[in-house]
């Protein structure tokens, strides 16, 4: 089974406080996207194309291996994988048999987690995440913020990348979907097109960096590990 990714890496860093895309922000002296390229390519993936802004084509390619491939994102999440994918699907390349798409803000998403959802597709599944379960008490407000109700948790889970497909099933989906959607993630595109999504068990590691309190974390995960070597 020949498996690509896409790392979808053309967001700002304007809520990290960077001044830079946030896909090039150090971590440990590395940036956030050599890190979740690097794990993804120790869980099993063979091809990975990072969706970059144009502006910063050179900065990212300071950053990768050679052998990582770049293309213009777009303005929107959607539009980037589209973009992604037409890189790995277009004429004279040999498709891959499975894509991942991956949140470059995910950066220490540990190989096992990637392993697992390979897995999955291996064994026929057409589109699958990994997930966590709810733990907290989740409630419902009205529009002054007054507690109307509790939502059971047991069926809750947090989605997190990278999410796994079929790779017709996800040329397929965005094919189907209009041009002007915009959904928060690409298990909704395939579900959109009623296609069942199923799940593995995800990576309390593999959490997303937004804000500067997520970097920090993340910077004292890896001294964690550093240590526990």
């Amino acid at each position: 089974m020949h498996a690509a990714a896409i790392v979808a890496a053309a967001g700002s860093g304007s809520r990290l406080g960077a001044d830079r895309p946030k896909a090039l922000v150090p971590l440990a002296g590395r940036p956030l996207v050599a890190w979740a390229v690097e794990g993804l390519l120790a869980g099993g993936v063979a091809e990975v194309v990072v969706t970059v802004p144009a502006a910063e084509r050179a900065a990212f390619a300071a950053a990768l291996p050679g052998t990582i491939r770049l293309v213009d994102g777009g303005p929107t999440r959607t539009a980037s994988v589209r973009a992604g994918l037409a890189a790995l699907t277009g004429p004279g390349r040999t498709a891959p048999d499975v894509v991942l798409v991956h949140d470059a803000a995910r950066p220490l998403t540990p190989p096992e987690a990637v392993a697992r959802v390979l897995a999955a597709l291996a064994a026929g599944a057409q589109a699958v995440v990994p997930v966590l379960p709810v733990v907290d008490t989740t409630v419902v407000v009205d529009d002054d913020g007054v507690v109307t109700a509790a939502v059971p948790r047991a069926p809750l889970r947090r989605v997190q990348t990278p999410q796994g497909f079929d790779r017709a099933t996800l040329v397929a989906a965005y094919a189907a979907l209009d041009d002007a959607a915009e959904l928060t993630d690409d298990a909704a595109v395939v579900r959109s097109a009623g296609i069942p999504v199923g799940t593995v068990p995800g990576d309390e590691r593999a959490a997303k960096i937004t804000v500067p309190h997520d970097l920090a974390l993340a910077g004292l995960q890896l001294a964690d590990l550093q240590v526990a070597r």
